[in-house]
């Protein structure tokens, strides 16, 4: 067959790297630290809530719902984040369901970006957000987070990793359409201070910008940080799409229930993209997730809230984390928010030896070298960076602490490799 098969906006945009990483954890019966998802079950009362809305006799569950959101859920989002946000808003025209927030970033790139636009991420990135970006046609412009050094003695924060303002201005143009905003930040946990976020408030109102605010991890923050809304900001409720996830929130990443809130100026479009994509999303599911919410609104800020409950727990196992990787050498970046945790490889390199002028970056192949040797699986960072700035940040490796039996496991390899390096 001679005419090419294959759509101009897959070009450049089929490698992933969780497809590589879940094969080769697969291929050697790998501790997976590297994928984000809990091996811990979801609260009983939505656990109760999904069984009602699957064995009940609501038969009608069963069916198609509203397609831009099941009724009972969009309300109580719409009562939630009017709480949050201090305002009204419409369940109808300020809230759309989706499959997950994949499926939400995916809208908003699709109906918002054009030929020719730019759009802003912060790097290091969750990494679907460039080729989104690429197949909707729209050229994406980087800036990275930049890393200051802690003081002597302590381990570094995902709060030392920070925004240059004259570096994140200088790339605002007249072509700029959109900045992604990912807080808290995955791969680094890093929880956007308000002085932070009115610097990236200001560059939109004043460039006309949107943003696509990804906050999947809102209620996933510690020591007692703030997870600010950046649509709360002056100037911003109406050019600013906010992303939530059910899976995030309530440990349900396989249910596939995302949202997003924002002005009807901007949902409008979303509602057209996907009324002519994926149509609707799973009614049951949506049922169960809504019930959780109704749950949570009720009991919000009281210390029965799994939204209060569930950071604490997470927090537990990061510092149990930080204490294994510190042991066997590595130095942990102490994450604010999110299941995530990236840690310095670099004192390894006697033992895990860099390869002078390789394509791979030294990061991607010690984490190969790890689940060969160890047994361990991890995800490198240079695989939320662009290719330009891939070798940039290679020295460090995510891993996931929203375990239990994963995490001990981990535990186990990590002590073990601790006396290896500890004999003569």
């Amino acid at each position: 067959m001679s005419r090419p098969v294959q759509a101009r906006r897959l070009e450049g945009v089929d490698k992933n790297i969780w497809v590589e990483f879940v094969k080769l954890a697969a291929t050697y019966s790998t501790v997976n630290l590297g994928q984000g998802f809990p091996d811990f079950p979801p609260p009983e009362f939505l656990k109760e809530a999904f069984s009602r809305a699957v064995s009940g006799e609501k038969h009608m569950l069963h069916q198609y719902t509203r397609a831009f959101g099941h009724p009972p859920l969009v309300k109580i989002l719409a009562q939630l984040f009017g709480k949050l946000l201090g305002r009204d808003l419409d369940p109808m025209t300020n809230v759309m369901v989706t499959v997950g927030a994949y499926q939400a970033l995916f809208c908003c790139f699709q109906a918002f970006i054009d030929e020719g636009d730019e759009v802003i991420i912060i790097e290091p990135f969750f990494d679907c957000y460039e080729p989104m970006v690429k197949m909707a046609g729209g050229t994406p412009v980087y800036v990275p987070l930049r890393p200051k050094a802690p003081k002597e003695g302590k381990l570094m924060s995902s709060a030392d990793w920070q925004l240059d303002p004259a570096e994140l201005a200088s790339k605002f143009s007249e072509q700029t359409k959109a900045i992604v905003l990912n807080s808290p930040n995955n791969p680094l946990g890093k929880v956007f201070s308000r002085g932070e976020l009115e610097l990236i408030a200001d560059l939109c109102v004043k460039h006309d910008a949107l943003c696509i605010s990804d906050e999947v991890y809102e209620w996933l923050v510690y020591d007692g940080k703030e997870h600010i809304r950046i649509a709360s900001l002056p100037g911003m409720w109406d050019r600013t799409v906010i992303i939530g996830s059910a899976g995030k929130t309530f440990n349900v990443t396989g249910w596939k229930v995302g949202w997003t809130v924002g002005p009807n100026r901007l949902l409008q479009h979303l509602r057209t993209m996907h009324q002519n994509s994926v149509y609707h999303c799973a009614t049951a599911a949506q049922d169960a997730v809504a019930q959780g919410f109704q749950r949570e609104f009720e009991h919000y800020g009281k210390p029965d809230s799994y939204f209060v409950q569930l950071p604490r727990e997470l927090q537990q196992k990061r510092d149990q984390l930080v204490q294994s990787l510190v042991a066997v050498g590595m130095k942990p970046i102490i994450p604010e928010g999110t299941y995530f945790l990236v840690a310095d490889i670099s004192e390894f390199k006697s033992e895990v030896p860099d390869v002078p002028n390789s394509d791979e970056p030294y990061d991607s192949r010690f984490a190969k070298w790890m689940v060969k040797n160890k047994g361990l699986a991890a995800i490198p960072l240079s695989a939320f960076y662009c290719g330009a700035h891939k070798n940039n940040y290679n020295s460090f490796i995510r891993f996931c602490f929203a375990k239990d039996a994963t995490l001990k496991a981990a535990d186990d390899i990590l002590q073990k490799w601790k006396l290896e390096k500890a004999a003569p």
